[in-house]
């Protein structure tokens, strides 16, 4: 089985597959006079194709054990797809380059609690994946007509480490 080690989650390091969420940077100013912090414009929200609409939704899921069995990846063709958990605990994000024949070798990251991500569409991602406990999320996809979900199973399945994990 191919192995992945997962990195720690940062802009640059998941620049090219897409959006970081959180409170860094300098994109923010007071509102409601004085009173809250707006981190602004953090991602694109993208909904394309007939009748398109944005959803948001909140998701509850389950953990995983890991090592974890990489068997598939999805994405999505009309919009893009952002997860953020409603609690600071990490998650682990896998994502791919799109290549000849569908998703390239998966890249892992580890998200610092309280980072969500944004995918561009058609972006190949895993699912949600929790660490240790039971999370919950708030989605940001895409809604209306039209197949939204492209799935792709590897032939061979990948085994992804959390740091501190023995390959």
């Amino acid at each position: 089985m191919k192995k992945i080690l997962a990195e720690t989650l940062t802009r640059e390091a998941f620049a090219e597959f897409g959006d970081v969420l959180d409170m860094e940077g300098d994109n923010h100013y007071p509102i409601n006079g004085g009173k809250a912090e707006r981190y602004h414009d953090l991602a694109r929200v993208e909904a394309e194709g007939p009748n398109a609409r944005v959803l948001i939704s909140i998701v509850k899921s389950a953990p995983y054990v890991f090592p974890l069995r990489l068997t598939m990846v999805e994405r999505h063709p009309f919009g893009s797809q952002a997860f953020m958990p409603l609690a600071p605990r990490p998650f682990v994000v896998v994502v791919c380059h799109d290549g000849e024949n569908g998703p390239g070798a998966p890249h892992a990251f580890v998200t610092e609690p309280g980072q969500g991500v944004n995918y561009p569409r058609n972006t190949w991602h895993g699912v949600l994946t929790p660490i240790d406990e039971p999370q919950e999320f708030l989605v940001v996809d895409r809604g209306g007509d039209g197949s939204n979900l492209e799935e792709f199973f590897f032939d061979e399945p990948w085994e992804i480490h959390l740091p501190g994990m023995t390959l």
